[in-house]
């Protein structure tokens, strides 16, 4: 499956380059967050968000998650999927393998949208355009796994129903992405825990 890319600078920051050091990672990761650590580029910045919840996980790994936005613990903590839905991510990485220390978890939005909402088009593209990309280009995923609709609409700019293309591989650059469902639809429908564990083995197999 193949989506249009909306930019050119987009295909570039995608594309995995050459190996970075570790250590040369961090000071760029450090370097790109500096500014925005107290971000108003979009109106999230004004509405009651505590802090910027940046991501983290191995600077050199080759699985990135991307879910929607923080939650009020990620907000308040600073780390992205502490809640009930990073709890169940974390045991679901667990059974297939992995270690959460294992992948690099960020989100489309830093900030909290007020009430949890979903990021307005404007907050996801700001965001996605400042700093996920660059994320990207700097850690360098084999994979990326979208956690939920808005997580690939944000990301690909594109409407769309997850139902539809989860656990489907989408070719963008030299990345591949594995859609699949958020672990708060899982917390309300554990009937389809299966498919999510089956989305995130298939990102393992993408990988080797």
């Amino acid at each position: 499956m193949r989506y249009t890319q909306r930019r050119c600078a987009d295909k570039r920051m995608y594309a995995p380059t050459g190996p970075v050091m570790t250590t040369q990672k961090k000071l760029l990761l450090d370097q790109l967050y500096e500014p925005y650590r107290h971000c108003t580029a979009c109106p999230l910045g004004n509405l009651g968000r505590t802090q910027v919840v940046f991501g983290e996980g191995s600077l050199d790994a080759k699985i990135m998650f991307i879910g929607e936005g923080p939650g009020q613990q990620e907000d308040e903590q600073g780390r992205p999927f502490v809640g009930r839905s990073g709890k169940l991510l974390n045991r679901v990485l667990e059974t297939a393998g992995l270690k959460r220390a294992d992948v690099y978890i960020a989100n489309i939005v830093k900030c909290r949208p007020p009430n949890n909402r979903k990021p307005f088009p404007n907050e996801s593209k700001t965001c996605k355009q400042l700093l996920l990309l660059k994320q990207i280009g700097i850690i360098k995923p084999q994979v990326i796994c979208t956690l939920g609709a808005a997580a690939l609409e944000g990301l690909l700019e594109q409407p769309i129903k997850i139902t539809q293309v989860r656990g489907r591989p989408i070719e963008l650059g030299k990345i591949t992405i594995i859609p699949t469902y958020h672990p708060a639809y899982i917390l309300r429908n554990a009937k389809e825990l299966p498919q999510l564990l089956g989305d995130i083995l298939l990102a393992i197999q993408k990988t080797k």
